[in-house]
């Protein structure tokens, strides 16, 4: 759903009374739109008389918030020890290139939100991705290229 500004205000007033409101908050906002774009920042900061700074400190300190909208399927790739062990590294660059975004960004047609994971508890078969709900073990680029394929459809 696209940023609304009212929406959002809705949203802040029916979280505003929670303890530590912030968070709650952001959440909420999070889930309803998918992003929480730069102007989040000012409007809860305002609702919760609270600093911007405040606000943005949350926002970029967990990994989970997204500042622009994510692409219809997310590619994730472990960066785990053992997989980086059996070249997800070397596999996160060629993605990378071959995408044209790097991590936490989105392809330029939408389709792909590249973001890294921290184990996907496949290490017997690393490296390991997760391409929207599918497990791919043993990950090269032409099984994540299968497995984006099916998405599409």
């Amino acid at each position: 759903m696209a940023w609304n500004k009212e929406k959002a205000a809705v949203i802040i007033e029916a979280n505003r009374h929670l303890d530590g409101p912030a968070l709650p908050v952001l959440r909420a906002l999070h889930e309803a739109f998918g992003y929480l774009p730069e102007e989040t920042t000012a409007q809860v900061a305002q609702a919760l008389n609270l600093s911007r700074a405040e606000i943005h400190g949350v926002i970029t300190f967990y990994h989970d918030f997204r500042r622009e909208p994510a692409g219809l399927t997310s590619l994730k790739l472990c960066r785990a020890e053992a997989c980086q062990a059996m070249g997800s590294e070397a596999l996160a660059t060629e993605v990378s290139q071959k995408l044209g975004t790097s991590w936490h960004g989105t392809t330029r047609d939408g389709r792909v939100t590249l973001e890294p994971v921290f184990c996907l508890g496949l290490c017997s078969v690393a490296p390991a991705a997760l391409v929207g709900t599918e497990l791919v073990g043993r990950a090269d680029w032409p099984r994540l290229q299968q497995a984006l394929a099916k998405c599409d459809h």
